[in-house]
């Protein structure tokens, strides 16, 4: 049996993540280590670890984290408890290759506590760019501590590449999140307005706005200038919560 640990750290990743871990966990030579960590864990966001058990997954370890608060320095250190927690989970469950995905922070603790333990690491969605994020700083790093690369396009794919990074070990495997499109059930709007208790009258318009934390400084200008922006769409607006960055309690 080849002992698979998958970390999720909160529900940005987990979605993404969730056709992969049901092929994995329905391998009959795989064992699934489900190293769950992060956001996951977190009131205000919904303690999204409930979800991972209602789709049937067995939490291999619980590696509740405080949440930061809006400080910077909370959130560094917050990746070193998280590289701690990574770190004592792999010398008790002593998994043969590691599964992470994306750049959050949590997750580059996970890769990065990897590193000593000399646990090989396969990372999913290397290779992309996301401006005025410290995303692409953490998302490159992951790629120099991983082994094997999963990437979403053949221009990650060649990003990835011009890294240094040997050709034999780039997949180009698609967005594993688009797989879910064929197993999700779309809500009527009527029902969905009921369940969510919301007084929608025709389809509304979905706004996501993440902190953009290489400017945290400035997030309250930059939801302003989203919200003055949205003044000129006559139609329903619907938000969802930000993630948990620098600068998220200033949007909420």
């Amino acid at each position: 049996m080849r002992k698979i640990a998958a970390a999720t750290v909160g529900r940005s990743d987990y979605g993404l993540s969730r056709p992969i871990l049901r092929r994995l966990a329905a391998d009959p030579a795989i064992t699934l280590q489900l190293l769950v960590s992060g956001a996951h864990f977190d009131p205000a966001s919904g303690n999204t670890f409930t979800e991972i058990e209602a789709d049937g997954f067995t939490i291999t370890e619980r590696l509740p984290l405080a949440s930061p608060d809006a400080r910077p320095q909370s959130v560094a250190a917050s990746m070193g408890a998280a590289v701690t927690a990574f770190a004592e989970a792999y010398a008790t469950h002593r998994p043969d290759l590691l599964l992470v995905l994306g750049d959050r922070f949590e997750m580059h603790a996970a890769a990065l506590a990897a590193l000593p333990m000399r646990l090989p690491v396969a990372h999913v969605h290397g290779g992309e760019l996301t401006f005025g994020a410290i995303d692409d700083a953490l998302r490159h790093s992951m790629t120099k501590l991983s082994h094997l690369h999963f990437a979403a396009t053949e221009d990650y794919a060649a990003r990835i590449r011009q890294m240094g990074e040997e050709p034999w070990r780039v997949t180009v495997s698609g967005a594993p999140g688009l797989d879910n499109l064929a197993d999700i059930e779309l809500a009527p709007l009527a029902d969905f307005a009921t369940r969510h208790d919301l007084p929608l009258t025709q389809p509304p318009l979905l706004v996501t706005f993440h902190p953009v934390t290489l400017e945290h400084d400035r997030t309250e200008w930059h939801i302003a200038e989203l919200l003055a922006a949205l003044t000129a769409f006559d139609v329903p607006i619907l938000f969802t919560l930000p993630n948990v960055d620098t600068g998220h309690q200033s949007i909420i």
